[in-house]
């Protein structure tokens, strides 16, 4: 088709690996992870009129979180996400069409599914690679494309979305409502100059030195109050059980009377929580309960509480009758998990979800997308983190910083796998030396994703 002098082509597509230890190990929905494995892309494109542009992406596995399997091994599954990645570059390297990213990347998720049941074929896996996983995986590339579009042109790519660079409207790869809007008019010209951090609390996270058995000892902070006094942390964001309502509820309780001691030391009267169950409350009244209860023990906490995360099954439509209409009507009840294209949107709706969460390994262009979506459809909209370092988590921090509803930055590598920042982190120290709770995103203004 005829296209814009600014279509790129894919030149060669690369695939490295590398795998980092975690500081202290995290633990979300009944699980525990201590390692990360990074998969990371280079890309080279060139233009219609022959300028070239190299681009990267990179993304964490987490197996963990995408392919939590009762019938296959950490490592099985793992193994399967990174062999489905080598799969979906290899695809990428065969692609020689022009055209805009969201046109490639699009064209290229029209055979995610083929390239997972390759996967699973090949290696003999006892159940499919969930679409979560599958997004995951190739979440890299995506990320390397936009990247090299951008370089390429010398533009940032968060302003390569509008009809002069786009050759399709929104509708193309939504609906009808759409018709004849781009993403420009749901992203930002510049990156806010300024965010707040959400730091996370594991379930296994220390709040106070009662709670440590054995110190890091590596200068980091080792306690909740320690990280609350050195990052001057304003956003907190807590690990649940979601099936023990005591411990959730003392949990939270024992959050907030930490915090009131660590923020009244550093003169801070205004802080904010959020929640995240990772789907295992096992009905819509279990979070009911847990909210009332939380009201009873500390209603300050609740007040703080900024939204709840994914409290039910990721599987929608086999529990549709968790409805979360009673609970959005006290606090915003966002997707996450659950978020893996456009129809789980639109099924979230219906089910009284009131936000969505985006993540940018679910891929770029789903982001974009996703994040235009919840806007036109007035949802509570927020940016999450995967244990994100280096390169990572300023893709991340660019969809946070240039998604206006978006109100705050989630980031814990520098929590779990401070390892993963070298480098990055002397490169743009306003985005991993945090003082005053928030990150200088006035920096991720440059050629590509940003950074």
């Amino acid at each position: 088709m005829p296209g814009k002098p600014t279509d790129v082509r894919l030149l060669s597509v690369r695939l490295d690996k590398q795998q980092l230890a975690y500081r202290t190990p995290i633990k979300f929905g009944g699980r525990v992870v201590t390692d990360a494995t990074l998969v990371d892309v280079t890309v080279e494109v060139e233009t219609r009129n022959g300028q070239r542009g190299r681009g990267f992406g990179s993304m964490p596995m987490s197996n963990a979180w995408a392919w939590p399997s009762a019938k296959l091994s950490g490592e099985e599954t793992l193994a399967g996400m990174v062999d489905n990645a080598e799969r979906a570059v290899a695809d990428a390297a065969k692609y020689t069409d022009f055209g805009h990213p969201l046109d490639i990347t699009h064209h290229l998720a029209k055979n995610h599914a083929a390239l997972a049941e390759q996967t699973l074929k090949a290696r003999k896996l006892a159940e499919p690679i969930p679409r979560l996983a599958q997004l995951v995986a190739v979440s890299p590339i995506e990320a390397a494309i936009h990247d090299a579009q951008g370089k390429a042109l010398g533009r940032n790519s968060y302003n390569l979305l509008s009809q002069e660079f786009c050759n399709h409207d929104i509708a193309h790869y939504l609906n009808d409502e759409f018709r004849g809007e781009y993403l420009d008019r749901y992203t930002l010209r510049r990156p806010k100059a300024r965010m707040p951090l959400y730091h996370l609390i594991g379930a296994l996270d220390p709040l106070t030195m009662a709670d440590v058995a054995k110190p890091v000892g590596d200068g980091l902070p080792e306690t909740l109050g320690q990280w609350i006094k050195a990052d001057g942390l304003t956003h907190m964001k807590i690990k649940l059980n979601g099936d023990d309502l005591n411990w959730d509820v003392e949990r939270v309780a024992q959050i907030e009377r930490v915090a009131v001691e660590a923020q009244a030391e550093r003169g801070c009267a205004e802080w904010w929580y959020s929640t995240d169950f990772n789907e295992k409350c096992a009905n819509v009244q279990y979070l009911l309960d847990f909210l009332a209860k939380v009201d009873e023990r500390s209603p300050q906490a609740l007040d703080r509480i900024q939204y709840i995360e994914q409290p039910t099954s990721r599987n929608l439509k086999q529990n549709a009758e968790n409805k979360m209409h009673a609970a959005a009507r006290i606090k915003p009840v966002v997707i996450d998990e659950a978020l893996v294209d456009f129809e789980s949107l639109l099924i979230c709706r219906e089910q009284g979800y009131s936000g969505v969460a985006l993540k940018a390994c679910k891929g770029q262009t789903e982001a974009l997308l996703m994040g235009a979506a919840a806007q036109k459809y007035g949802m509570f909209l927020c940016v999450q983190d995967l244990t994100c370092p280096g390169a990572s988590f300023l893709h991340s921090a660019s969809l946070s910083a240039r998604i206006g509803p978006v109100a705050a930055i989630e980031g814990n590598s520098r929590q779990y796998c401070p390892v993963g920042n070298n480098g990055w982190r002397e490169r743009f120290p306003t985005m991993f030396r945090i003082k005053d709770g928030t990150l200088g995103t006035y920096v991720l203004d440059g050629a590509g994703l940003g950074y």
